[in-house]
């Protein structure tokens, strides 16, 4: 991508715009109250908007539209659809609790529930998820994206744009108005933030399915597996024709059960649970709601963005599929380039070549060659796969588990920088305002992330453990303090993240999720259900899941991440269930009311919500 002169114009001023307005609206800020949780006073517009902006970044631009490239198609767009479903239950169940009991953060509510340990063990649990895997994600996303539309160029005549360098970019510009404003400045932010890439998004979409339509048809079946033009479809045919006919195996929700990623099985239990824990118990989503007005505004907010989950797909997951049929000659292209930091085959290919022809020794090295790959490479795909039974031989005598590295056919990460780097016309100031809505895609999730996981620091840890009589200027301090290391930190792990083994960003982030989330769920959920269960529960429920997910991992391997993450969830519940019928409470602990803010429930947002769920379900019944 070239960048013409209004194009950098635009940007830039978009870029100061989302930072000057944040910081204004939040100059007045002088307590932990005011920084951590904009000082309780979130409209619902503004909730809803900044959910939705802290939601969508890179992870979707990136991760989820190249997941829809590759197999999955539009069965990811459950991510979306199901939390739709999802918010409106956490505007009604989870929110009310929540608000009513007074809590800066989630971990909190575990201490009045269960104990001050439970607490400090799911404080601690987030912290290293945020840092060493969400905040580092999301600036990796974006510098990658960064990386491949402007791969080769030079910022300011000295500076080489590169992950390493757009990392640090990212991560600084995010932490600015962070560090000054707290909450209420990225809320204001998110709120320009998600307008434009709401917009953004659309724009993809069209001028997409516009070049769909302009294509012959015999350029576009290079990406289809069978390579085989549909019966009946002609040159002249709409751009939604080509769409559906080229994708009709794409266009379904449903996938076998055997399913690496997304099988039926996990629609039934195991996606409702990233889904619940993250709309309904992940700070960074939370804090929006927990900064509302009252609780109307809030539930009014939940569900705002839950209608604007239902469109998230329209424009991200159909381009990526668009992206497949127009430019994976491109994406077979990038997949053997030689992005040092991107997942990609020359790497691995160079190794391969180093040991194929010397004797298998430790540690033993098997090359996947992934189903894309066998295709477009099959005489290579022959080669390697003798040398693996060579090694896979080795290693079964040595009584060693062999190391695995895939090898891929196409680079379906980089379907959304395709389409705007190829479609997007240049000169007209479109490219800057699509750079900056999804750079600012990136630092709506950072800024969330980052203000989050100071929050959790500054008052779950510091002031429980390291300075009880802490003043509000000093918790503000260490909030803005905590910021900028994890930010540090975060742009020191981003580069490392391109290694293949992560399997793409998308299942990077979800996988070790999951080494958390089930457990966080089974706790909160059996705390609200069960209302004798006794504090050792919580302990128990936090600190089984971690080893519990990891040896089913190990022992099987194949199984889709979201089963496993199922299964981790009903054995907690389970052990749980079995403690507390040995040693139930004789009384319910208290839970602490707060009367400052308004409780009453909203009956229109209940309106809407049925609304929300109907079309949900009306999408799921039309594309089954």
């Amino acid at each position: 991508m070239e960048l013409s002169f209004i194009d950098v114009a635009i940007f830039l001023a978009f870029i100061a715009c989302v930072i000057s307005v944040g910081l204004l609206k939040s100059r007045k800020e002088k307590t932990s109250e005011d920084y951590f949780l904009a000082g309780r006073g979130l409209s619902w517009w503004l909730i809803g908007f900044s959910l939705i902006a802290a939601n969508i970044s890179t992870e979707q631009f990136v991760g989820m539209s190249g997941k829809a490239a590759d197999w999955l198609g539009l069965a990811i767009a459950s991510y979306e659809w199901m939390a739709a479903i999802t918010l409106v239950v956490v505007a009604f169940v989870f929110l009310p609790k929540f608000l009513k009991s007074g809590i800066y953060t989630i971990p909190e509510y575990l201490e009045y529930r269960y104990s001050e340990a439970s607490r400090s063990i799911m404080a601690f649990f987030t912290m290293v998820i945020y840092v060493g895997v969400t905040i580092a994600a999301v600036i990796f996303s974006g510098a990658i994206t960064v990386d491949t539309l402007f791969q080769g160029r030079v910022l300011f005549g000295f500076i080489p744009i590169n992950i390493v360098t757009a990392s640090w970019i990212i991560g600084i510009l995010a932490a600015v108005y962070v560090v000054s404003g707290g909450l209420k400045a990225c809320a204001w932010a998110d709120l320009l933030q998600g307008s434009a890439l709401i917009a953004g998004g659309a724009i993809v979409v069209g001028l997409a399915i516009s070049k769909l339509g302009a294509t012959p048809v015999a350029e576009l079946t290079s990406g289809l597996n069978s390579g085989i033009i549909p019966g009946g479809l002609t040159d002249n045919a709409g751009g939604l024709t080509k769409f559906f006919q080229l994708n009709k195996d794409k266009l379904h929700m449903v996938l076998p059960r055997t399913d690496a990623e997304i099988p039926w099985t996990a629609l039934v239990l195991g996606l409702w649970i990233p889904n619940f824990y993250y709309w309904g118990l992940n700070q960074y989503i939370t804090q929006r709601t927990l900064g509302s007005k009252s609780l109307a505004q809030g539930q009014k907010g939940i569900v705002f963005a839950a209608f604007l989950k239902l469109l998230i797909p329209f424009i991200i997951v159909i381009p990526g599929i668009v992206a497949f049929n127009l430019f994976s000659g491109d994406m077979a292209q990038k997949a053997n380039e030689g992005f040092a930091t991107v997942q990609g085959n020359e790497k691995t290919l160079l190794k391969y070549e180093k040991l194929k022809d010397a004797p298998p020794t430790e540690p033993f090295t098997i090359f996947e060659c992934r189903g894309d790959f066998k295709k477009l490479y099959p005489e290579k795909t022959a080669e390697v796969e003798q040398y693996n039974e060579r090694v896979a031989a080795a290693a079964e005598q040595a009584k060693v588990e062999p190391v695995k590295e895939p090898l891929i056919g196409y680079l379906h990460d980089s379907a959304f920088a395709l389409l705007i780097g190829k479609l997007i016309p240049s000169g007209v100031g479109l490219q800057g305002f699509m750079l900056a809505a999804i750079l600012g895609a990136v630092m709506s999730s950072l800024a969330a992330m980052l203000n989050s996981a100071s929050t959790i620091f500054t008052m779950d840890l510091y002031k429980k453990y390291m300075n009880k009589d802490a003043s509000q200027r000093n918790l503000v301090t260490i909030g803005r303090f905590c910021v900028i290391v994890f930010v540090v930190i975060g742009c020191l792990i981003s580069p490392l993240l391109g290694d293949p083994k992560f399997g793409g960003i998308f299942t990077y982030i979800q996988e070790f999720q999951g080494f958390i989330s089930p457990g966080i769920l089974a706790v909160f959920v059996f705390g609200l259900i069960v209302k004798k269960a006794p504090p050792i529960t919580g302990i128990v429920g936090l600190l089984l899941n971690p080893p519990m997910y990891g040896i089913v991992k190990m022992i099987l391997p194949k199984m889709a991440f979201l089963d496993r993450m199922a299964l981790s969830f009903f054995c907690v519940l389970a052990v749980m269930g079995i403690i507390t019928l040995i040693k139930p409470l004789k009384v319910a602990k208290s839970m602490p009311v707060q009367t400052q803010i308004n409780l009453e429930s909203s009956g229109s947002a209940k309106v809407l919500g049925v609304i929300v769920v109907a079309i949900t379900i009306a999408l799921y019944i039309y594309f089954w």
